[in-house]
């Protein structure tokens, strides 16, 4: 076995990057646990400073739960054995590392990051990988997938902790796979959640608006996706080698000038332009997918997705590249992973009940992947001088909200854009958490007035998300989109601080069964559905 039962404290330390502390006691340790609830006897606490809470407060609980050793900030010693370093997150993921044998080293890592499309390019890499014969695992945000396992992580999980993180990288060794996709978001860098992971190639799909209340800044944003770049110079040499390769999107304007220069390692760009170095030409879109041919200067290939859109045409290049070029895998083969994928839960999923329009749920939850998503459903329109449908242009519908305690910023972007885009919009909740819903949806009504938008002619305030999609459903005329976004693949869905289980493909199901008369599943419960608002923001 490849993960250790038990280990010793000091041989976490080992091969520790970061300054040692003075003292290091001599106890055996059977676990790590950064959550006081979750640790069993004989586990190392880790306690960590957070945004709404201190793990510090909870190392007494941790103690009563038969915690072996502390791991803190210096100067916070405790009863047991503790140790004190200046940041214990950081040390977090070396010392998750070094208790399951640095499992990295021995995988070949494709790290994928960007603001949108991480998840369906992190997809299509994995599709090329086992295409390719490898044996390859992927952790995502929807899912990690190890051998035969496939582990759900659509709770609001973007890059898991630290210590999940390597468990799931042992297991796969344990396997006996030898390659994984891991999908990286900018909070899993900026708190050192995957520092040791030893990447070996990188891919970027795009760096937009997102996470400003996280960062602070678009430079800082775009910094801390940065890191993934930076961390493929501290790979350690691994016996089957090290491409050590960066692949960046030559048409994301604000961050490729940027990451061109900061990349330090072997780069190579992929775009739908003709300077980029892997490109695409002859595009066809069609409701159903779209083809093209992939051209550099050492190949040309068809490649034919069941993915809709212009965006993912870039990220089947995004993949094709890191593919082709970090790990030596065939064009003809990378295309037929590409084909081989049939879709991602919740990216422009379509949910058909047998209704005369089409109804989609999608994870657009940035004002530039609202804006890809609604241009690839306009796309899907049939046009009436094709002579399908009845002569009339259908219309796109528009349902979604913005996240509460997030970038508020992006409420205002986000009406803005479908004001411009959508015929018709519904806004609704998403995750309102201890914010007043009523407060964001007027944020989001101000930036859709501002563009034009007439509240109850072109655009409504529906604050009960499961009532939104059943009013977008009433608006529809034979041949609309009706697209709800913004929560796509996730299970759950927080008003105060409970997360209430909450399917959004679930949810339209409901909806549309209700609307046709015919036998289906429940819409999901809300505190919107019968609390006000003041009762469920004391929850």
């Amino acid at each position: 076995m490849t993960t250790p039962q038990i280990t010793s404290l000091k041989n976490l330390f080992v091969d520790f990057p970061l300054p040692l502390p003075p003292h290091i006691p001599d106890v055996q340790i059977s676990g790590i646990a950064i959550d006081s609830h979750a640790v069993k006897p004989g586990d190392l606490f880790v306690a960590m400073r957070g945004k709404f809470s201190d793990g510090h407060d909870y190392i007494s609980k941790a103690i009563e739960n038969g915690a072996a050793a502390v791991i803190g900030e210096v100067g916070r010693d405790g009863i047991l054995p503790y140790v004190g370093l200046e940041n214990p997150r950081h040390a977090l993921t070396w010392l998750a590392a070094a208790f399951h044998g640095f499992p990295a080293r021995k995988l070949t890592v494709v790290g994928v990051t960007g603001t949108d499309g991480k998840t369906t390019t992190s997809n299509l890499i994995y599709k090329i990988l086992i295409a390719a014969g490898i044996r390859a695992g992927m952790i995502s945000t929807v899912n990690a997938v190890i051998g035969g396992e496939v582990l759900d992580t659509g709770f609001h999980v973007t890059t898991p902790d630290a210590h999940d993180v390597q468990s799931y990288l042992a297991k796969m060794v344990d396997a006996h796979l030898t390659h994984v996709v891991l999908e990286t978001t900018s909070h899993g860098w900026s708190q050192h959640r995957v520092d040791a992971c030893e990447f070996d190639v990188g891919v970027v799909t795009n760096i937009t608006h997102e996470h400003m209340d996280e960062h602070g800044s678009y430079e800082a944003y775009r910094a801390a996706k940065a890191r993934l770049f930076e961390s493929l110079e501290w790979t350690r040499e691994k016996p089957q080698g090290n491409p050590r390769l960066g692949v960046i999107n030559r048409d994301d304007v604000k961050s490729f000038a940027f990451l061109d220069d900061h990349i330090k390692v072997n780069k190579i760009n992929y775009g739908l332009g003709e300077e980029a170095d892997v490109r695409a030409v002859d595009i066809e879109y069609s409701p159903s997918g779209s083809r093209f041919t992939a051209v550099s200067k050492d190949f040309r290939v068809g490649i034919s997705s069941k993915l809709i859109g212009a965006y993912n045409v870039s990220n089947c290049l995004a993949a094709l590249t890191a593919a082709v070029y970090g790990l030596g895998i065939e064009p003809e083969t990378a295309a037929q992973g590409i084909a081989a994928l049939e879709g991602i839960p919740g990216r422009m999923e379509r949910i058909d009940l047998g209704q005369n329009f089409t109804a989609i749920v999608d994870f657009a939850h940035t004002p530039n992947a609202l804006k890809v998503a609604l241009e690839a459903a306009k796309a899907m329109l049939p046009s009436p001088a094709s002579g399908e449908g009845s002569g009339v242009r259908g219309r796109i519908i528009a349902v979604f909200g913005s996240a509460g305690l997030r970038d508020k910023e992006k409420r205002r972007m986000m009406a803005e854009t479908s004001a411009e885009l959508a015929d018709l919009t519904v806004l609704t909740a998403e995750d309102p958490r201890t914010e007043s819903l009523d407060g964001i949806l007027e944020e989001m009504a101000a930036g859709a007035r501002s563009k034009g938008g007439r509240e109850g002619e072109t655009f409504w305030r529906v604050p009960d998300r499961g009532e939104a999609i059943k009013f977008a459903l009433r608006l529809a005329r034979p041949g609309d989109i009706v697209i709800s976004c913004g929560k796509g693949h996730e299970q759950s869905m927080c008003f105060g601080k409970t997360e209430y289980l909450w399917d959004d493909r679930t949810a339209m199901r409901a909806a549309l069964a209700e609307f046709l008369g015919v036998d289906g599943p429940k819409v999901p419960y809300l505190p919107s559905q019968d609390k006000s608002e003041e009762d469920w923001l004391k929850m």
